[in-house]
């Protein structure tokens, strides 16, 4: 009774109201920035070099912040929920990520904006911020429940999106590769995240700097290799993936079939899963940059979603076309390793590592989103027993089923993006303003 409730709440939070509330506010966003985010590309990739010591107030580099946040979204996302998507909703699901990639990187950016400009220095000396203190200190103290919930939202998605889903598909991923036991992956699993977490936000952020780049370039090579192999089919795997965008794809093979809406729905849903944009996650970890400005570390923050999705998630989808593999009526990560041995002799032991890789770092990424929401509602005061659930729930999360933990997860995501995305609409004029006068100045 239960699992069929949650499962009629996600038909409601990622139908067509949450498709057109999270596109059209990117959209909006984007129009009203002149599609700076798009233009300014380069100029974030210059930042983000730059940024690898920071130059004013905060916690850590602005480098370290992309990676504290690509962290957190370089996840299951990437393998599991590609995967997911293209094999419900067929591969014009991965044209619909794109798009709401290329309009989520103008929310991204502005969430990072708003999040330095209205950020707070907490008890312990620490510089905090997020949608729950952008919509406070922004739209003034009669706000302050639509940042209140974004905070509880935020901090129960947590346990969900960035812990006990990742930990399971981890232990899944590793029984199946190379039969370790559920138990053992997640007591490993638990020691590292807490040894990590003991140092705070500097620790995860110096994990993040090394262990991001390291991870996200490993797995453009490994993808890579296995495109160049079936180098000839990717033009008319580009050209299947628009199509399908735009036409119902028939069953086949292991395939259900697909209308146009459930692969805008699947490629919605799984692109904001992955890259975050509208969430309201990521700028909680650029709020704590060494900046003293919001502008400059938004054009860092923009760069998210772009390698996320446009990067990562792209090489992924197209590994499942070219390979033909997308039709088998696999999914999840059983299917990106069944695409992964099309190629190379272990390619479910591949998919393993990745994923194990992946998944830890978004353990560590959402652990300080969670902790920062807590912050929030309870005070430091909260900050130890929180740590201590987290370790735990690492560990529950491996060992459990978590079939209905998914559709929770989906629904706080959801949950988290409405009182986000109604800030941002509120506070859009602060963004535009503040765009404006820092290029202004470099001009």
């Amino acid at each position: 009774m239960f699992a069929e409730l949650i499962s009629t709440i996600n038909g409601f939070i990622w139908g067509p109201v949450m498709l057109v509330l999270i596109l059209g506010t990117g959209l909006y966003l984007m129009i009203g920035l002149g599609a700076m985010p798009l233009r300014r590309l380069g100029y974030g990739f210059r930042q983000l070099f730059a940024g690898r010591t920071g130059s004013g107030a905060g916690d850590i580099s602005p480098f370290n912040a992309l990676m504290t946040s690509l962290s957190a979204t370089i996840g299951t996302g990437n393998i599991v929920g590609v995967a997911t998507a293209v094999s419900i909703g067929g591969p014009g699901a991965m044209f619909w990520m794109w798009c709401t990639a290329l309009v989520g990187m103008a929310t991204k950016y502005s969430e990072a904006v708003l999040a330095v400009e209205f950020r707070e220095t907490d008890e312990m000396g620490r510089k905090v911020g997020g949608p729950m203190y952008f919509i406070r200190n922004g739209l003034g103290r009669r706000w302050q429940w639509l940042g209140f919930l974004f905070a509880v939202f935020g901090a129960f998605a947590g346990f969900g999106i960035g812990n006990s889903v990742q930990a399971n598909s981890v232990a899944d991923a590793l029984h199946a590769a190379f039969a370790i036991p559920e138990w053992v992956t997640g007591s490993v699993l638990a020691v590292l995240v807490a040894l990590v977490l003991l140092g705070g936000i500097q620790r995860i952020a110096q994990v993040a700097g090394k262990l991001v780049p390291f991870m996200a370039i490993t797995y453009l090579l490994v993808t890579g290799l296995i495109l160049l192999v079936h180098f000839s089919a990717i033009p008319s795997a580009l050209v299947l993936i628009v199509k399908s965008a735009f036409t119902p794809v028939a069953a086949g093979g292991g395939f259900a079939g697909a209308s146009i809406m459930l692969a805008m729905q699947m490629g919605v849903a799984r692109g904001i899963f992955s890259n975050e944009a509208g969430l309201g996650s990521a700028p909680i970890a650029h709020a704590a940059a060494e900046t003293n400005s919001p502008v400059r570390q938004g054009t860092i923050a923009m760069l998210g979603t772009f390698i996320d999705t446009i990067i990562l998630c792209t090489m992924t989808g197209l590994v499942l076309v070219v390979t033909d593999s997308w039709g088998s009526g696999l999914r999840g990560a059983e299917l990106t390793a069944t695409a992964f041995s099309d190629v190379l002799p272990y390619g479910d032991k591949v998919v393993a590592v990745c994923l194990t890789l992946f998944a830890f770092t978004t353990i560590l990424g959402w652990s300080y989103y969670g902790e920062r929401c807590s912050e929030f509602l309870l005070g430091v005061r909260v900050i130890q027993p929180f740590r201590l659930l987290w370790v735990l729930a690492v560990f529950a999360g491996a060992i459990v089923h978590l079939g209905l933990v998914w559709d929770i997860a989906d629904t706080l995501n959801g949950m988290m993006a409405v009182p986000n995305l109604i800030g941002l609409l509120l506070l859009s004029p602060v963004v535009f303003a503040l765009t404006k006068k820092y290029f202004a100045n470099l001009s």
